[in-house]
């Protein structure tokens, strides 16, 4: 059994902490572990679980890459989307990438960024689908409802194919209150999870069924993949011409083989603020809180600070507030729903907080925005033991770097030499240079740019570790 981890998401609902640069996927919100590490080692606990295949877009590559060290997964493929397509041909590439090393493979479709409380439950749900799928059955599994929510699709369940698997007797779209409440009552329904299990090559025949055209464009991509460093990149003219659908609707709905396996395993997607409220364990007063934070006389609300200054509530219930360094919301609960429309509004108004964070994660470490002016601005920057940023130049600025933890192996120019604690160099603009962590802490130091242009597009590389042009 191959799990296949669908990382492609983008958060927008779990705006301003949730971006485009670093997704939801790839953020600590609930127990050890980002959501991505979280799925990844739920799966590896599996029997007979192999390496993974991760499907991601390929601006997260080098996040994947980290996440799936730090986690101490081994052996996976990870396929990089270059546009999105959604998950119907997601799901075909992993089952292309499976059957290329194994014809009966099966797939654990799972996406990156559920939360599921119960693991033992989940590992149980997934033995019980195990005899279905092999028969060539498209097992989905079905989440217990708990409360009438409207921000799921359902599942109604049909005959029976053995003593824990059903067939699908309709797959139904978000409903309103009303029909939530009919379905909560009527026990026949389950939440719609977006997991599943199937034999890969059965995916494969259901999609040349249903939708042809995918397939085809699908196979022509996978097959001009090339290999780069540790991942797998599809070629982004081929993908454009993959039609864009879901499994849902491209397979799921069409195909007279859908089964569901219902199980209550304390599972969330995290949708919003207010899903990742209800699966929190809360305060008396109701609250979810994280950070530094301090609620007087606030009550079932949600309090979340990504930033170094205090979150300070009073005499109020029922809402959210999350700050970042870049950014503050505050929402009622019963709208965390509409927070993608801010997200929406960010774009269209060509603002950058939609997409990313004014902590900028890169493949040798990461860098925060401190201050900025017309002519400067000011970096904190950390570069991970024995990592290096590219040789590079710039042709509208010069920098300064003053070291404060760790040491740097510097190259400008002709010169390569070390600095430590409370040292300093200067970059001349136009200067050849490179910026090394030779030690085995992180290196930490302060950089003030200074120049007519200040824009990350200023930079001209001549030698890169990580492939970047």
């Amino acid at each position: 059994m191959i799990p296949l981890i669908l990382s492609g998401g983008s958060g927008t609902r779990l705006w301003p902490v949730s971006r485009r640069n670093l997704p939801k996927q790839f953020l600590a919100l609930s127990g050890d572990g980002t959501l991505f590490q979280q799925t990844v080692q739920r799966a590896e606990q599996l029997p007979d679980a192999a390496p993974p295949i991760v499907v991601a877009s390929e601006d997260h590559r080098f996040l994947v890459a980290d996440q799936l060290l730090d986690a101490g997964v081994e052996g996976a493929a990870i396929i990089l989307e270059p546009l999105p397509r959604n998950t119907a041909p997601a799901i075909a590439l992993g089952a292309l990438k499976a059957m290329a090393s194994d014809a009966d493979a099966v797939l654990l479709v799972l996406p990156a960024d559920h939360l599921i409380g119960d693991p033992a439950s989940f590992r149980n749900a997934v033995a019980r689908a195990r005899p279905a799928a092999q028969q060539g059955w498209l097992v989905t599994f079905g989440i217990r409802p708990d409360r009438p929510d409207t921000g799921f699709g359902y599942i109604r369940r049909a005959d029976p194919i053995d003593a824990h698997t059903y067939r699908v007797g309709r797959f139904v779209e978000k409903p309103d209150l009303a029909t939530a409440q009919s379905y909560l009552a009527d026990g026949g329904y389950e939440w719609n999870s977006g997991m599943f299990l199937f034999k890969a090559s059965r995916y494969l025949q259901e999609l040349q069924q249903h939708a042809p055209a995918m397939l085809a464009a699908a196979r022509e991509a996978f097959a001009s993949a090339r290999a780069d460093l540790d991942f797998i990149r599809i070629d982004r003219d081929a993908f454009a011409r993959v039609p864009e659908n879901s499994i849902d609707y491209a397979v799921m709905e069409k195909t007279a083989h859908a089964a569901v396996v219902p199980v209550d395993c304390a599972w969330s997607d995290i949708g919003s603020w207010s899903a990742l409220w209800l699966a929190g364990t809360r305060d008396a007063d109701g609250n979810l809180r994280e950070g530094d934070t301090v609620a007087m006389n606030t009550r079932n609300s949600l309090l979340r600070s990504h930033a170094r200054h205090l979150v300070a509530t009073v005499g109020v219930e029922d809402l959210i507030v999350v700050t970042t360094p870049d950014a503050t919301l505050v929402a009622h609960r019963d709208a965390a729903q509409d927070v993608k429309r801010v997200v929406d509004e960010l774009k269209a108004s060509g603002r950058s907080e939609h997409a990313l964070h004014r902590v900028v994660h890169r493949p040798w470490g990461c860098y925060d925005s401190l201050e900025a002016g017309e002519r400067f601005q000011v970096k904190r920057i950390v570069v991970k033991p024995g990592a290096s940023l590219s040789l590079q130049k710039h042709h509208h600025r010069a920098e300064h770097w003053i070291v404060v933890s760790g040491t740097a192996e510097v190259t400008c120019d002709d010169k390569v030499f070390l600095l430590g604690e409370n040292q300093s160099t200067y970059i001349p603009l136009g200067s050849v240079h490179r910026l090394r962590n030779p030690g085995k802490l992180p290196l930490e130091l302060i950089e003030v740019q200074s120049g007519s242009y200040l824009g990350e597009d200023d930079i001209v590389r001549y030698d890169d570790a990580y492939g970047r042009s």
